[in-house]
């Protein structure tokens, strides 16, 4: 069937993040909670509110090796719930509403690399008819804050849809996060292709949607074995030609 669809992983796809970025990000969410707190007089050390971070990172592994995930207040309020039980009920909504920013916003001060081929590859998909969309996993940034960083590289408008997984609750490779995003564009699975770097996110992920998958790689197809996808590319400059092949 004819290609209509394509989507395209967030993560390791269109944009990088270095394997020190949690930790940059960790340090500056912790400093800012400890001084809105305090203007609440909630005097919390920089030993508790790292405590907790780990906690609330327990708390979010769980849900998501089940598939599953929340917004980024429940993020914060896991971290509160850790330092004291019910610290998040004697905060300010001001305050609440401070803390979820700061929360959110560490990628925009220090933002991701992107994939530098991206943009000339979605405009010149665009520019062929298919329908793009985003799908993808969020960790601790949400997604609102990923589509800031998708506009500041001029790569949001090639999107119709974006998908992320702390806002509809079920992350990939749950097939449903593909239909959701597919019913959004009004696509079916098997004119759709989905664009991603992970084996069991993307390609399997994608497969058990009904999709058909491109893999970003630098593997070969016959080293990826029984569960290659249907082509592969080493950077998003060969997806144009990748689709016209599929």
């Amino acid at each position: 069937m004819k290609i209509t669809t394509i989507t395209i992983d967030f993560w390791g796809t269109l944009l990088f993040d270095g394997p020190g970025s949690d930790e940059r990000y960790r340090r500056r969410r912790m400093t800012d909670f400890q001084k809105i707190l305090a203007a609440e007089g909630a005097h919390v050390t920089p030993a508790d509110l790292d405590r907790a971070y780990e906690a609330s990172g327990s708390y979010l592994a769980r849900l998501w090796s089940a598939s599953r995930d929340v917004p980024v207040d429940a993020h914060v309020k896991a971290i509160l719930d850790a330092v004291e039980p019910d610290l998040d009920a004697r905060l300010s909504a001001s305050a609440r509403r401070a803390l979820v920013d700061a929360y959110a916003r560490p990628a925009l001060i220090v933002p991701p690399a992107v994939d530098d081929g991206a943009l000339v590859a979605l405009e010149t998909l665009c520019g062929r008819g298919y329908t793009l969309a985003v799908v993808s996993n969020t960790m601790r940034t949400p997604g609102a804050t990923l589509r800031q960083i998708l506009d500041r590289f001029r790569l949001l408008g090639c999107f119709k849809h974006t998908t992320f997984s702390d806002e509809v609750g079920v992350r990939k490779p749950d097939p449903e996060i593909f239909h959701l995003t597919l019913r959004a564009v009004g696509a079916e699975p098997q004119e759709a292709v989905h664009v991603g770097d992970d084996g069991i996110l993307d390609v399997q992920g994608a497969r058990s949607a009904g999709m058909r998958v491109v893999q970003v790689t630098s593997a070969s197809l016959k080293a990826l074995g029984v569960q290659a996808p249907d082509a592969v590319i080493p950077t998003l400059a060969g997806l144009p030609d990748a689709i016209a092949s599929l």
